[in-house]
C-alpha cells in the first residue's frame, strides 16, 4: 500500500502555527483507512485526531475525507493509518513543522523514518501473533525507505550525504510495527535536540535508543576524515524489544567531498539499551508535576497482560479493547449518551486543568512502548526490566521537576512506569501500546477527557461530516461482508 505512490509518504512540511488541510481519498479496492496524525495535541480538534472507532469511522474503499487542523508544536512526528495494523502495509509518512532550534545548524538533512519490514503483509501477521505471543522476525530494516536485500542480491543502501565543516539536523522516526532500535553512526556522536515534539537541552551521545513510534532530532558534525561511514541500527538484546533476519541493518553517511563507496569501519555495538528509555533528557520548556497530589491506588493503577485462549489478546485492568468501526465513541459523545460498551475500555478524565497520575504494571515480560494521543506526558519514573509491581518505596524515586516529557515512552518487561499529563484537552484520547499486533490485539484504554466540553467545539459542518462519513462506511461495511478480525486499531 502506498501513500500518492510513494513509500513511505510523502513529507507533509508547514510551519509552527499553521492551519493545514489534508484531503484523503481512499483508493484501496477492499479495505477502510483512517489517517492518525501521531503526537499532535489535536487542541479543540479531537474530531481530526484519526483514530477509527474512537473520533471517526474508517474512510471506505473510493470514499474521501478532509481533515483540518493547527500546528500547535513544532518538530518532527509522522502520520499513520490506524485501521487494524495497516500502516504496517505502508500507510504512513513523515510531518515536518517548522520552528526554533534548541542549538544552531547549518543543513536540515529533512526527516529520515526508519522501519521494519515484512515480506508477508500485516494482515498476514495480525493472524499469526493471535496464536503465538512470540513476536515475528522482520525480513529486514528499511532506512528512508530502502535497503539491500539480506537474503540474495538486489536493492541499495540509503545514503545520506554531509558537508564538510557543517552542522546537520537529522530527524529520526521509528515508523516500525514491532521493532525498536539503537542508531549510531561509526566515529560520529549525535547531539539531541528534540524527543518527539519536545525541544530539550543539547545532550551529545555515542547513540540514541528509539521505541516504535518516537522521533529524534539530532545534530551531526561533518568534522571527519572525508569518506563513507555506517549508520548502525542494532536491537537490543532481548528479542521481545525486536528482532530481523538483516543481522547488520545499516545505511551509509557520506561526506560530500569523498568517493562515493562502502564504508570499510565497521565501528563497534553500543552499549545495550536493554529496551529502556533514557530519563536524562531535560525539556527546554520547563513543566513540573504536583507529586504532592499522587496517591497510587486502583483507580490510576493500569495492569497489563495478556492471555492465550482461545486466541492471544492483550487486557488492561482485564479488558481488551474492541472498538465498533461504525459507531465510534465520539458518536455517544454527540448524542450525550454515556452509556460506553465496556468494550471501549473508557476511562473517564472529567475534572478541569487537574494533575492525572498513572501507574502502569507490567504482567508481562514484554517491554511496551507507550503512547498517548492528545498530549505529551510527563515520565515521572520507570523501574528496571523485571523490578515487579510499583511499590510505596518506589515513590521516592519520581522525578516531578521538569522530568522527560514525550507522546511515547518504554513499559519495561515485568516493571512499571508513571506517567501524569495535564486534563486540559477535551476530547477522546486513547492510551496504547504501539507495537501493532498488541493494539490489534486490544492493548489500549481511551481516555475520555472533559467530554461535556468536547462537543461545543465540534462545528455543525464537522459534526455533518462526521455523521456522512459514518453512514458510508455502515454502508461498505454491510454489503462487503468483510469481517472484523482484531480490534479494529
Amino acid at each position: 500500500m502506498l501513500v500518492n505512490n510513494q513509500y513511505p509518504g510523502p513529507t507533509l512540511k508547514a510551519d509552527w502555527g499553521d492551519t493545514v488541510v489534508v484531503n484523503i481519498k481512499n483508493s484501496l479496492r477492499l479495505n477502510g483507512t483512517s489517517f492518525h496524525w501521531h503526537g499532535l495535541r489535536q487542541l479543540g480538534t479531537n474530531i481530526m485526531d484519526g483514530t477509527n472507532g474512537v473520533t471517526e469511522c474508517p474512510i471506505p474503499p473510493g470514499a474521501t475525507k478532509t481533515y483540518k487542523f493547527r500546528f500547535t508544536q513544532y518538530g518532527t512526528t509522522w502520520y499513520h493509518s490506524h485501521f487494524s495494523a495497516q500502516y504496517g502495509n505502508g500507510v504512513f509518512g513523515p510531518i515536518v513543522i517548522n520552528g526554533p532550534a534548541s542549538l544552531p545548524y547549518d543543513i536540515d538533512l529533512g526527516a529520515y523514518p526508519i522501519n521494519d519490514y515484512y515480506l508477508k503483509t500485516a494482515d498476514e501477521l495480525v493472524v499469526e501473533t493471535q496464536h503465538t505471543p512470540a513476536p515475528p522476525k522482520s525480513d529486514n530494516v528499511l532506512f528512508n525507505g530502502t535497503n539491500i536485500n539480506p537474503a540474495g542480491s538486489g536493492g541499495a543502501y540509503s545514503r545520506i550525504t554531509l558537508t564538510p565543516g557543517k552542522r546537520h539536523l537529522l530527524r529520526l522516526i521509528n515508523t516500525s510495527v514491532e521493532n525498536n532500535f539503537q542508531v549510531s553512526i561509526v566515529g560520529h556522536d549525535m547531539t539531541v535536540v528534540a524527543t518527539d515534539l519536545v525541544p530539550v537541552n543539547s545532550f551529545t551521545t555515542s547513540s540514541v535508543f528509539l521505541s516504535i513510534g518516537q522521533r529524534m532530532d539530532v545534530t551531526i558534525d561533518a568534522s571527519k576524515t572525508p569518506g563513507n561511514y555506517w549508520m548502525n541500527v542494532t536491537m537490543p538484546a532481548t528479542s521481545t524489544c525486536g528482532s530481523s533476519l538483516n543481522p547488520a541493518p545499516a545505511a551509509i553517511v557520506h561526506y560530500s567531498n569523498a568517493p562515493v563507496g562502502l564504508p570499510t569501519t565497521p565501528g563497534t555495538p553500543p552499549p545495550d539499551a536493554q529496551c529502556r528509555d533514557s530519563l536524562s533528557y531535560v525539556p527546554v520548556v520547563s513543566r513540573q508535576a504536583p507529586l504532592d497530589q499522587f496517591t497510587p491506588s486502583a483507580k490510576n493503577t493500569l495492569d497489563i497482560n495478556f492471555q492465550i485462549s482461545p486466541l492471544v489478546f492483550w487486557t488492561i485492568n482485564g479488558t481488551s479493547i474492541n472498538v465498533d468501526w461504525g459507531r465510534p465513541v465520539l458518536d455517544y459523545v454527540l448524542n450525550d449518551n454515556t452509556s460506553y460498551p465496556a468494550s471501549e475500555n473508557v476511562v473517564i478524565v472529567d475534572q478541569k486543568d487537574v494533575w492525572t497520575f498513572w501507574v502502569l504494571e507490567n504482567i508481562s515480560n514484554v517491554p511496551h512502548p507507550i503512547h498517548l494521543h492528545g498530549h505529551d506526558f510527563l515520565v515521572l519514573g520507570a523501574s528496571a526490566t523485571g523490578a515487579g509491581r510499583f511499590t510505596a518505596a518506589d515513590e521516592a524515586s519520581l522525578r516531578g521537576a521538569n522530568p522527560v516529557r514525550r507522546d511515547v515512552t518504554m513499559l519495561p518487561g515485568a516493571g512499571w512506569l508513571v506517567l501524569a499529563f495535564k486534563a486540559d484537552n477535551p476530547g477522546n484520547w486513547i492510551m496504547h501500546c504501539h507495537i501493532a499486533w498488541h493494539v490489534s490485539g486490544g492493548f489500549s484504554v481511551d481516555f475520555l477527557e472533559r467530554v461535556s466540553e468536547q462537543k461545543a467545539q465540534i462545528s455543525a459542518a464537522d459534526s455533518t461530516a462526521f455523521q456522512d462519513n459514518c453512514a458510508e462506511w455502515r454502508d461498505y461495511f454491510d454489503k462487503s461482508g468483510i469481517v472484523k478480525i482484531d480490534s479494529g486499531l
